[in-house]
């Protein structure tokens, strides 16, 4: 991705989620895809897809269960 896309994407991502902390960082070796970072950890991975004359962009988080809080004794 170029440096111009990369803006754009980590400013609509910041926009979105009204978070300033989101940055992207390119990855060596890989041109169609970036990661994403929160406070400098990261979360995930931004591909770019073109098809057709078009281009989009797919964001892929994974979320360890053992990251995730104990659920409280009164949720199922």
């Amino acid at each position: 991705m170029t440096r111009t896309e990369i803006w754009r994407l980590e400013k609509y991502l910041r926009n979105l989620f009204r978070l300033d902390t989101i940055t992207i960082v390119q990855r060596p070796k890989q041109d169609d895809s970036v990661e994403v970072h929160i406070n400098g950890e990261f979360i995930g991975v931004l591909f770019k897809d073109e098809e057709d004359g078009e281009i989009s962009y797919a964001f892929n988080m994974a979320i360890l269960e053992m990251d995730l809080p104990e659920a409280p004794a009164t949720r199922t």
